[in-house]
């Protein structure tokens, strides 16, 4: 999702000159193209995440629109402090963009695995969750984001679900898409995962079952209608998410379903249970190792789908 994010920054770059693009010394052979043409609009502090969300908050509080880039724990949780007290706090228009959602860095280990941020950002006040699931959604939310006021987490992965949208198509942060129609099941997902989804809904339509696929690209705020109508008109529910089970797409979908008091037939969520990622290997192979590829989500489907 890199290519998209920055291609999008560099056309807000040349209609906002209030807009700055910080970096935490990565990023090198990406941001090159956005240094280049708008040098006084970009700022490299260095191996500093904790002191640059404190710089974005400044500039935001002097009328800038900031864009904050780094690997997905280290602007989210070596920083948290500074992304509570300084940006969410002050509703700051700072934007902390995480590169590496999930198991995107896999073969790094734990110290890389992003696998509890949408939970810790789901919780502070005012921040909104996004997690695109292809290019053209981590496009248009880079866009929906620059252009919305507050504190916001853009959340990137190294992983891109198939392209699935239509011409003239219009995305809007806080509504998810509903990219496959069914009534059998539906299967709600954030994030790159969302491709799995996908593959397990082809094979499951080979045998006769049309599963409903959605993208729910705004974790917060959190689309209630699209939720609740996949609950009163399909069969169950099933959320799909490259995170932790705890607080994360999951638990905002429950919250949901139990808040608005509308059960659906099933619900079950895919996600890490085994605690912290301590295996090591690529995205794809941790994703089967942990259940969370094509064919566990189809299985886990069938099973109810049986019952």
């Amino acid at each position: 999702m890199k290519e998209p994010f920055i291609n999008r920054m560099i056309s807000l770059a040349e209609r906002d000159p209030k807009l700055m693009f910080l970096t935490g010394d990565l990023g090198y052979g990406m941001v090159e193209p956005f240094v280049a043409r708008f040098p006084d609009q970009f700022l490299n502090v260095g191996v500093a995440e904790q002191n640059m969300l404190g710089v974005a908050t400044g500039l935001a509080m002097e009328g800038h629109t900031v864009f904050a880039y780094s690997i997905g724990n280290f602007c989210t949780f070596r920083c948290l402090e500074q992304i509570r007290n300084d940006a969410s706090y002050h509703d700051a228009n700072v934007k902390i963009v995480s590169m590496g959602g999930g198991f995107s860095y896999g073969g790094l280990g734990i110290t890389h695995h992003a696998t509890e941020d949408l939970a810790v950002l789901r919780a502070l006040p005012g921040v909104k969750v996004v997690a695109p699931s292809g290019n053209w959604e981590a496009a248009e939310a880079t866009e929906a984001v620059a252009k919305t006021p507050g504190t916001i987490y853009l959340r990137l992965e190294k992983s891109i679900a198939p392209e699935s949208h239509t011409p003239n198509e219009v995305f809007t942060l806080g509504k998810g898409r509903t990219i496959r129609d069914g009534n059998d099941l539906a299967f709600i997902c954030a994030g790159g995962i969302l491709g799995e989804a996908m593959k397990a809904a082809d094979a499951l339509a080979e045998q006769g079952v049309r599963a409903r696929v959605i993208s729910l690209h705004t974790v917060k705020p959190i689309d209630t209608g699209i939720v609740l109508r996949a609950a009163r008109e399909c069969g169950g529910i099933i959320t799909v998410e490259e995170h932790s089970i705890d607080g994360g797409l999951g638990s905002a979908v429950g919250e949901v379903l139990l808040d608005h008091g509308v059960p659906p037939k099933f619900f079950h969520r895919i996600a890490l249970r085994a605690g912290f990622s301590s295996v090591v290997g690529s995205q794809a192979y941790l994703r089967a190792h942990y259940g969370l590829d094509a064919a566990a989500i189809k299985a886990v489907a069938k099973d109810y789908l049986r019952k």
